[in-house]
């Protein structure tokens, strides 16, 4: 049987969490605004693709 310390347990826990957050973040946060400008400028042609695409009644 292994005694397993709750506390160092619960530290790890959240040690991974900030860990993953903090890569959420990076890829969220962390891009050029030339990057952020072709995303949106990319999501804007895309939806006015389908909106051609939609047939009206």
């Amino acid at each position: 049987m292994t005694v397993v310390s709750l506390n160092k347990a619960r530290k790890a826990r959240a040690r991974d969490a900030a860990t993953a957050l903090a890569a959420e973040n990076r890829v969220a946060f962390g891009r050029t605004k030339a990057e952020k400008a072709q995303a949106k400028s990319e999501a804007a042609r895309a939806a006015r693709s389908l909106d051609d695409k939609r047939l009206k009644p």
